[in-house]
């Protein structure tokens, strides 16, 4: 995969994107039942 260099507004929006993916997929996992989500995942 090639690399990719951003700067300013562009990157910031990089970022933001990529910590939204991360968050989307964690999101399930909190909670009182959440070690029960990922063994079962």
């Amino acid at each position: 995969m090639a690399k990719q260099i951003k700067f300013s507004e562009e990157a910031r929006r990089a970022m933001l994107r990529g910590v939204d993916a991360l968050a989307d997929a964690v999101k399930v996992t909190l909670g009182p039942k959440g070690r029960n989500v990922v063994l079962e995942k």
